[in-house]
């Protein structure tokens, strides 16, 4: 029995240390196309990457890409008059706000897709209801069809008019995890909170890269 029991010990600890190593190799990819270029003679990636930007915030202070230098980030694209999935996603926005409300090197990004009516004072009202503020997190607003391009092209999410569906827009309920260097780390289901848990757990891992 002895020897046994010394051998279910020796297995159970080697399956700890298995998956603490797992654990800890565990890197997230860099999503998007990249490009490769030869520089003296070696061979180097470039990845993708979140472009400069500049909208106008829920307070009327212009907030860009310089914002959010050096820091990790979570996008969104929505609307305040959304009948659908928006209230899911803001509720589980919130867990993320308050969840790291002191942790400086993480930020919030959402974008309307209605900027015609959401307008910085809509936005400022929206973000009351919320009880949230920047520059924590940020409600932006501004030229549609820049807007449009940044969510289609640069995060990779649905962003378009379509008077057709509730509140005549279509666009994804994403959250987009964005690093340090703009690079897209991750895209999550907003509304679901075991997807929003997956995310928490992946920005986890972001704050240990180098």
């Amino acid at each position: 029995m002895p020897s046994i029991n010394i051998k279910i010990r020796l297995i159970l600890l080697l399956v700890i240390i298995f998956n603490a190593a797992c654990q800890e190799k565990r890197t997230l990819p860099i999503l998007g196309h990249k490009d490769t270029v030869v520089k003296a003679g070696k061979v180097d990636t470039i990845y993708h990457q979140i472009p400069a930007f500049q909208f106008l915030n829920q307070d009327s202070v212009w907030i860009s890409d310089k914002n959010y230098e050096g820091k990790i980030y979570i996008a969104d694209f929505f609307f305040t008059s959304c009948p659908t999935i928006c209230p899911k996603m803001k509720t589980q926005m919130l867990r993320l706000y308050e969840r790291y409300a002191n942790q400086d090197q993480i930020g919030l990004l959402s974008f309307s897709i209605d900027p015609e009516f959401d307008r910085p004072n809509v936005l400022k009202a929206y973000a009351s209801r919320l009880h949230i503020q920047s520059p924590k997190w940020n409600l932006v607003t501004g030229e549609k069809a820049k807007i449009y391009e940044l969510g289609q092209k640069s995060f990779m999410v649905t962003t378009q008019e379509d008077k057709n569906e509730a509140g005549g827009f279509v666009h994804s309920g994403a959250f987009i995890l964005v690093d340090k260097q703009r690079h897209v780390r991750g895209i999550y289901d907003g509304t679901k909170e075991q997807e929003v848990n997956h995310l928490m757990e992946d920005i986890e891992l972001l704050l240990k890269e180098k």
